[in-house]
């Protein structure tokens, strides 16, 4: 990877810094975030300010900028990524280590009392606002937002436009439950909360709400737009021109539709950048209006629109509505899962006829496996930029092949390949970790102590209540008795034909005020680890679903939960220090191989796919 030459761009945001054209009076630092004005984690190209800035694409990171100083704080998933992709001009800020002070503690330290410093107040969350603002106004420092965004203003003619791409209707099929019946239930915890107005900002939970779906953020089936939600009103932010008559038709748009209580069930649209000018006329008067529940999760800049005494600041309820997934929905995620598996086995059986040939690259296989699952029933796109990495590229946690760095598949290096889809009626996300010579001990034994690690976490039994980091401990032990470790989450929720990363539900090592208890019909990642820098990488990930468990007790009733596989790719026994394994482990597995075997075959036999059943039968056979 070679870094981006930033010099001109960060003296031109420092002009604008201290243009009074441009800002009421000079700021002495600028927060350039990751996110776009919905707090998402992967935006579009017209988004992504702090990748055009600094040269750093990750799909984490903060930049801070000083007339002095450029500093990017990052987890240790991009550490790698970031050295790599960033000129001298930037300092990198190692996120979660001790040593790291915090963006704002790091402001307060370098800037004399009286600083003034800007951010754009929709890329905030009012969580991150508050957390910033309070920390620097202590210290005599001052956090203004900047309604005119600097890094667009450098940007210019150059920025692209924002996508203007189709949304469509997600058929009750595949999405169990209509959205009239998703309204009805989201005014029954309205009027719980006494709040008379609902508002969403986050493009997952609108897409599902509605039972629509974009493309507007590449592998997120997502749209821009906002939604209110009243007690006899429902208003869509977005830009007509997405829409087509059956979506009109889908949501009943101005008619006069009523729900069996005789409450309003249908939708009214606004342009989508009317929503600041909507609420904001909702409450010309500020001691009146209605008490509108939003939240934290919004960006700053539309919760201060809403007056603080007409607030109600709690968690989206439908964060876990759309977490727990319905009976439709758990069919179709097991649905998409058996798909995905059939077009992985044809392309590791592919793979491991090409690779000893010497000239398959990493591209190669990453478009491979596109072109694979684009044969599948249902296949939307990709749910995330694939990970193909041999050798060290496979220490970068989130390496994506470009043509600079796309390096040949070979039989002497490890392999790992991360990738995941889209279909209709579920998403995907899987990794396995090959080798197609013969590994070294020391790449096997890391590969076991992960992978004792990764079914140890599948197998867990944990009762009603227990939170995803409770659980962390389980894959890491064993790499921790050889003073091993990764630095990444083990789990994060999987969206039903949606994000891939989706809260609230998460497995890490650190608690966090977001944590909810895993519920059965949630799906999460379980993936586990292990990185050598400038050496390998190797990680096991399946999609499991929490269900409930009938233990031989019942504690306090409080009834207990454990994980289910979905994904069903088999793990290269090659990789396995056999030695290293319980006899229990080694049942789990060949049970795991066995179920793969019975599922997967019947459909590769269906479709014609002889090389890859050849392949699927010799992974699973049982590891004596």
């Amino acid at each position: 990877m070679s870094s981006k030459n930033s010099t001109a761009l960060l003296q031109k945001l420092r002009n604008f810094m201290k243009s009074k054209s441009h800002v009421s009076e000079p700021l002495q630092a600028y927060i350039v975030p990751s996110a776009d004005a919905h707090q998402s984690e992967y935006t579009a190209p017209c988004d992504k300010r702090r990748g055009y800035l600094s040269g750093f694409d990750g799909s984490a990171g903060t930049a801070v900028v000083t007339q002095d100083d450029a500093m990017m704080w990052t987890d240790s998933r991009y550490f790698l990524q970031a050295v790599q992709q960033m000129d001298h001009n930037w300092t990198l800020m190692k996120h979660g280590l001790p040593e790291t002070p915090s963006q704002e503690e790091w402001l307060v330290k370098v800037l004399p009392e009286g600083c003034r410093v800007g951010v754009d107040p929709l890329l905030l969350s009012l969580d991150q606002w508050k957390k910033i603002h309070e920390h620097l106004k202590v210290a005599g420092r001052f956090l203004v937002p900047i309604k005119q965004n600097l890094v667009d203003l450098v940007w210019d003619d150059e920025k692209p436009t924002p996508p203007d791409k189709a949304v469509h209707v997600l058929e009750i099929k595949y999405a169990g439950v209509s959205w009239q019946d998703k309204v009805t239930k989201l005014r029954r915890q309205m009027k719980e909360k006494c709040a008379e107005y609902f508002v969403l900002t986050a493009l997952d939970e609108i897409a599902w709400l509605f039972n629509l779906r974009g493309s507007d953020i590449e592998f997120n089936p997502v749209f821009f737009s906002y939604a209110v939600v009243g007690e006899d009103s429902i208003h869509l932010f977005v830009d007509e021109n997405k829409l087509d008559k059956a979506v009109f038709d889908h949501l009943n748009v101005n008619g006069s539709d009523n729900g069996s209580g005789g409450e309003n069930l249908s939708v009214r649209i606004h342009p989508y950048t009317n929503i600041q000018t909507f609420l904001a006329s909702v409450y010309e008067d500020k001691d009146v209006g209605p008490r509108t529940w939003i939240s934290a999760k919004s960006s700053y800049g539309i919760v201060s629109i809403i007056p603080k005494r007409r607030r109600i600041i709690e968690p989206s309820p439908i964060l876990l509505s759309k977490a727990v997934k319905n009976d439709i929905e758990i069919e179709g995620m097991r649905q998409a899962h058996i798909r995905d598996a059939v077009a992985l086995c044809e392309a590791f059986a592919w793979m491991e006829k090409e690779v000893p040939k010497g000239k398959t690259t990493e591209i190669d296989v990453s478009d491979k496996c596109e072109e694979l699952r684009s044969q599948q029933e249902d296949y939307i796109s990709l749910s995330f930029a694939t990970i193909s990495s041999i050798g060290s590229n496979g220490a970068i946690i989130h390496y994506k092949p470009t043509p600079e760095t796309n390096q040949v598949v070979n039989c002497n290096e490890v392999f790992l390949l991360d990738s995941g889809a889209q279909f209709r009626d579920g998403t995907t996300d899987v990794t396995r970790t090959v080798h197609f010579g013969t590994p070294s001990q020391h790449e096997k034994e890391c590969f076991t102590r992960m992978l004792k690690g990764h079914i140890a976490l599948s197998s867990a039994i944990f009762p009603n209540g227990t939170k995803g980091y409770q659980l962390d401990t389980f894959a890491r032990q064993y790499l921790w008795e050889a003073g091993l470790d990764y630095g990444h989450g083990t789990g994060h929720g999987v969206g039903s034909y949606l994000n891939v990363h989706e809260g609230p539900c998460s497995i890490g090592y650190h608690a966090t005020g977001a944590d909810v208890a895993l519920q059965a019909g949630m799906f999460l990642s379980d993936e586990p680890g292990f990185y050598e820098d400038g050496a390998f990488g190797c990680r096991m990930e399946n999609v499991v679903m929490v269900k409930a468990h009938k233990a031989k007790h019942n504690f306090n009733n409080r009834g207990f939960l454990t994980f289910e596989p979905v994904t069903m790719v088999p793990m290269q026994l090659k990789m396995i220090e056999p030695s290293l394994l319980t006899e229990k482990e080694v049942c789990w597995l060949n049970e795991y191989h066995s179920k793969c075997r019975d599922i997967v075959a019947p459909i590769l036999e269906q479709q014609g796919r002889k090389e890859a059943l050849q392949w699927l039968m010799k992974e699973t056979e049982p590891l004596g």
